[in-house]
């Protein structure tokens, strides 16, 4: 494969994960979708304060914003995809919690492997963009 094709693939991958990103992000802003996501930290993650679950999602959402924002400028898309991929594994514990509580989250709760399958993908795909 040319440099040159997979320079435009790439940032093809950089632009999509920003766009996604940012609008998942801007989610975490909608009263309904903050409520259901608050939910979806597990028991043991949920405290008070500063670390309520509410401001946990709502600093989430920041950090995807600001993540997906990252990855459309070339200067900061490698630390942008590298923290984005540490977002991701970060955030798993409340999808996982979603997978085993399927009666409470509906179509919100993927399974459980599916799920972790397409958080593979997602940190593999960034870490194509952040190191080629």
């Amino acid at each position: 494969m040319e440099p040159q094709t997979f320079d435009v693939i790439q940032l093809v991958i950089a632009v999509v994960l920003g766009a996604v990103f940012v609008l998942m992000g801007i989610n975490h802003f909608v009263p309904a979708s903050r409520r259901t996501m608050a939910a979806m930290i597990p028991p043991a993650m949920r405290f008070g304060g500063a670390l309520s679950p509410v401001n946990l999602v709502l600093f989430t959402g920041v950090c995807e914003i600001a993540g997906g924002v990252g990855l459309f400028i070339p200067v900061l898309r490698p630390i942008a995809a590298v923290t984005l991929a540490v977002f991701l594994v970060a955030v798993f514990p409340a999808n996982a919690y979603a997978a085993a509580h399927r009666d409470r989250f509906g179509m919100l709760a993927i399974p459980l492997v599916p799920r972790a399958i397409g958080q593979i993908v997602l940190i593999a795909l960034l870490l194509v963009v952040a190191f080629g």
